[in-house]
């Protein structure tokens, strides 16, 4: 499949090891801001080249205009992809509802007790969000399953997901990976994803990546409970 992505300024989140750091906040944002029309313009003229529109970030679920934009994308014929941190669980829930959304991949940053420290945000003030999102997700691809993979631009049935962590030295463990995994279970793809410095990190101070070694364990560990974890 063939896609393209846009990218929308904001986040709720301060991870440290962003690697999207200019999208974060509206201060750090110094890209230029294409019109809407601008951006269908670009997607019409791809019909029958590209299948679908990944929106990623910063988190896509903040912004208020996201149900119009992912309607208006659907209605040219293509699949939609999300990128989420699961924080809007309401939002989210409400377009996959609406079969705005085709396929979603949602960031676990890290276990319950390294929660605040993997997000920047105070834990008891997301985890209960972002519980519902992983539950929200793993019923709806579980339903998903059960029908055909639909037409571009159909919506709703088919959907599917995928959960993913970006793994740092000093803030994750080989024990956040095997609770996140538990977690998830065995029928959602799990990938483990290794830091790197991209350059544009939000904070990158004294963060390092998993040797390949540290990162095989980490996914025996995750392994152990959901059988479609991957290193990526």
């Amino acid at each position: 499949m063939m896609a393209c992505i846009v990218f929308t300024a904001g986040c709720n989140f301060r991870c440290p090891f962003c690697q999207n750091a200019g999208l974060v906040s509206e201060k750090r944002f110094s890209g230029t801001v294409p019109a809407q029309k601008e951006i269908f313009q670009y997607l019409k003229k791809r019909r029958g080249i590209l299948d679908g529109v990944v929106i990623s970030g910063g988190e896509p679920l903040m912004q208020e205009g996201i149900e119009d934009f992912i309607r208006d994308v659907k209605e040219i014929g293509f699949w939609v992809k999300v990128d989420t941190n699961g924080s809007f669980p309401d939002r989210l829930e409400d377009l996959m509802r609406k079969g705005l959304i085709d396929y979603a991949a949602m960031d676990i940053k890290s276990g319950r007790s390294g929660y605040e420290a993997a997000s920047g945000r105070a834990a008891g003030d997301i985890l209960p969000a972002v519980e519902r999102s992983i539950d929200l997700l793993k019923e709806a691809a579980a339903a998903g399953r059960q029908n055909a993979v639909p037409e571009p631009g159909t919506a709703g049935e088919g959907f599917s997901c995928e959960f993913r962590t970006t793994l740092v030295k000093g803030i994750h463990s080989r024990e956040d990976v095997e609770e996140i995994a538990e977690r998830i279970g065995n029928d959602v793809p799990y990938y483990l994803q290794s830091y790197s410095d991209a350059g544009d990190i939000l904070k990158p101070e004294g963060l390092s990546s998993f040797s390949e070694p540290e990162l095989q364990k980490m996914l025996d560990a995750a392994r152990r409970h959901c059988r479609l974890a991957q290193l990526r």
